[in-house]
């Protein structure tokens, strides 16, 4: 729908969803030109953009859900040469008091779009670490798959036929797998021996195979980080799984992080106040941010708290000047933050 004529100097806001998209389109003053719907493929982006462009000239376009189901005309935008701003969510206390639905919430993110109360660029997910990306959401999900796997095993071991239990019990993991293996049920005349048997072997050679595709992932894996971030993967503590986390918080374009303190503000390690009267001037750690690259921070910090002396003594001495452990972690992964910062990938 249409409400008022064309303005200049439009801009757009966009609702994203698996199969449709709803625009709006406001003038320069946050006055509403216009709502419309558009299908998720690359003519609806193509309709969506010549939609908007219709009002006038479209200075920026506030997407949600650039990462998920707005990653497609994300990118659309951006190859058109449009300034995408990433909106997280509609605002909560305009959505309360003017409830909810899709023209409404293509509304509000077009108004944090030109009011700039949403700024962020979105990740572009058009190059290497976006292939870092799709591959490690396949090694998690084989991971969980093959923990959920050995977890069964050791259950059934425990509650298996006296005999099979005893072959079964105090295996290391991959002895256990070994063992598992090759069981074979047919040998067996007790129904429960044998359905156990069978159970037993069919979850060894799935967990085989997932071994077999973790390594074939972690392989992919490694040479694009080699090819993308080979410095990064050279640092003490960083190794194929820390580096990927960090710099798919990055994304492949880490330019729209405009400064070092935005990286670490990103990753949770930028301090905040926390403090009112007399206890003012004291700091915390943030709480938000990417939590996939903060865990990577920690497990790089606690490896050299581990295996550097440098970072050992610094931590120690820490410690003796009044700083509780949590406190001296939190300063330690702010500085590796700053270090890794200088090894992000850059265009």
């Amino acid at each position: 729908m249409t409400i008022v004529e064309a303005a200049r100097g439009i801009a757009g806001g966009v609702d994203t969803h698996r199969d449709v998209h709803v625009a709006a389109a406001l003038d320069p003053l946050g006055g509403l030109l216009g709502t419309e719907s558009f299908s998720t493929d690359p003519a609806g982006y193509k309709a969506l953009l010549s939609w908007l462009a219709s009002f006038g000239d479209v200075t920026k376009i506030g997407v949600q859900g650039t990462g998920s189901y707005g990653a497609g005309l994300a990118r659309h935008l951006r190859r058109s040469g449009v300034e995408v701003i990433e909106v997280d969510r509609p605002n909560r206390q305009k959505r309360r008091s003017s409830g909810k639905s899709d023209p409404l919430d293509a509304v509000e993110a077009a108004r944090a779009a030109l009011g700039g109360r949403a700024s962020g660029r979105p990740k572009s997910r058009d190059g290497a670490v976006e292939a870092i990306r799709v591959l490690v959401v396949a090694k998690r999900s084989a991971r969980q798959a093959r923990v959920k796997a050995l977890i069964q095993m050791r259950h059934l071991g425990y509650s298996a036929p006296e005999q099979l239990r005893c072959r079964m019990k105090g295996l290391s993991v991959p002895a256990l797998v070994a063992e598992g293996a090759k069981l074979r049920p047919t040998r067996s005349a007790d129904p429960v021996t044998a359905a156990t048997k069978a159970s037993l072997s069919s979850l060894a050679h799935r967990i085989e195979a997932l071994d077999r595709e973790l390594a074939e992932l972690d392989e992919r894996i490694e040479a694009l980080l080699v090819a993308t971030v080979p410095d990064l993967l050279d640092l003490f503590g960083v190794g194929p799984d820390t580096a990927a986390a960090l710099v798919m918080a990055a994304g492949d374009n880490p330019e729209r992080l405009h400064s070092e303190a935005a990286w670490a503000h990103l990753c949770g390690v930028a301090p905040v106040p926390d403090g009112s009267g007399k206890t003012s001037g004291r700091v915390k750690a943030h709480d938000g941010g990417d939590r996939q690259a903060n865990s990577a921070l920690w497990r790089i910090v606690m490896v050299r708290i581990a295996h550097d002396p440098e970072t050992r003594v610094y931590f120690e001495r820490r410690v003796k000047e009044g700083k509780t452990k949590s406190e001296v972690i939190r300063i330690l992964k702010r500085y590796v933050a700053r270090e890794i910062y200088r090894y992000l990938p850059r265009g």
